[in-house]
C-alpha cells in the first residue's frame, strides 16, 4: 500500500482535510477527551503546520503538528517549533507511518529559517520513539500556562497520555492545578506520572511548572549542545 505525506498550513486546511483529521483524532480520543477542535485541540495550543500522511484512498492515517513560538530559555529567547498531535491510526500501526509523518514535519521545520529547534514534551514511555527520529532529551524545568478555565482532574486508573499501540503519544496530559503552582498532570516533582481523569473547571489560567517530565529538542541549525542553559518558559499553553 502506498502512503503519501504532505505538509499543510493550518489556514490552508480544506473542509475535507479538517473532516479527515477530526475522524483520525475522534477515533482515538473521543471517549476520553470529547470531540477534536482544530483551533483548541483538547485545550492545548493548536498547530499552525500539519504533517499529514494519506493512504491511496485519501484517508488520513498519521499526523504530526507543530507551531513556531518564541520561548524563553534561561536569559535567552529562542524560536522553536513546539510539536504535538502525534498520532497514527490504530488500523495502520507498525508500518513506520509515525516516522514518515515526523520526517515530513522535520523537513518543514528545517525549511523555516526562523526556527532554531523543534521542542516537545511527552510521556516517559514514548521517549525512545522520538530519540529514534533524531530528538534529544534535555533536563529542564518548564513553565507554561494552563488552559482556561483552570483544570483539575479526578484520579483514574489509567494515566492521561498513555502510549498508543503504535508507541506514539496520546495527548500530553492536561495540567492539574492547585494552590501550589508546581503541580501538573504530567508528573510529580520527582518525575513520577500523575494520575488523571474527568476534568472539572474553575477559575482562570494558572502558571504551571513541570519538574522532571520528558522534554526533547530537535536541532535545526546547530548542535544540540548549543541549547541555552536555564529553565524554560513556554510563554503560553503547552501543545
Amino acid at each position: 500500500m502506498t502512503f503519501t505525506p504532505r505538509v499543510v498550513a493550518h489556514e490552508a486546511l480544506t473542509c475535507a482535510d479538517l473532516a479527515a483529521l477530526r475522524t483520525l483524532f475522534d477515533r482515538e480520543y473521543f471517549d476520553e477527551h470529547g470531540p477534536w477542535d482544530p483551533d483548541h485541540p483538547y485545550g492545548y495550543a493548536p498547530a499552525s503546520m500539519h504533517a499529514i500522511v494519506h493512504d491511496a484512498a485519501g484517508t488520513v492515517v498519521a499526523h504530526v503538528g507543530f507551531q513556531p513560538r518564541e520561548i524563553t530559555v534561561g536569559d535567552s529567547s529562542t524560536v522553536v517549533a513546539v510539536t504535538g498531535g502525534v498520532l497514527v491510526d490504530a488500523r495502520f500501526r507498525g508500518r513506520g507511518l509515525d516516522d514518515l509523518a515526523m520526517s515530513a514535519a522535520q523537513a518543514a521545520m528545517r525549511a523555516n529559517l526562523d526556527l532554531e529547534y523543534g521542542y516537545l514534551g511527552c510521556r516517559e514511555e514514548v521517549v525512545p520513539f522520538y530519540e529514534r527520529t533524531g530528538w534529544h532529551r534535555i533536563r529542564v524545568t518548564e513553565q507554561s500556562v494552563s488552559r482556561a478555565p483552570a483544570t483539575r482532574r479526578t484520579p483514574t486508573p489509567t494515566p492521561d497520555g498513555a502510549p498508543t499501540p503504535s508507541g506514539t503519544a496520546a495527548p500530553r496530559g492536561i495540567p492539574e492545578t492547585s494552590a501550589t503552582p508546581e503541580t501538573s498532570g504530567m508528573s510529580t516533582p520527582d518525575g513520577t506520572p500523575a494520575m488523571s481523569g474527568t476534568p472539572s473547571t474553575s477559575g482562570t489560567p494558572e502558571t504551571i511548572l513541570e519538574h522532571g517530565a520528558p522534554v526533547l529538542i530537535y536541532p535545526l541549525r546547530g548542535d544540540v549542545y548549543a541549547w541555552p542553559p536555564g529553565p524554560v518558559d513556554l510563554r503560553g499553553r503547552p501543545w
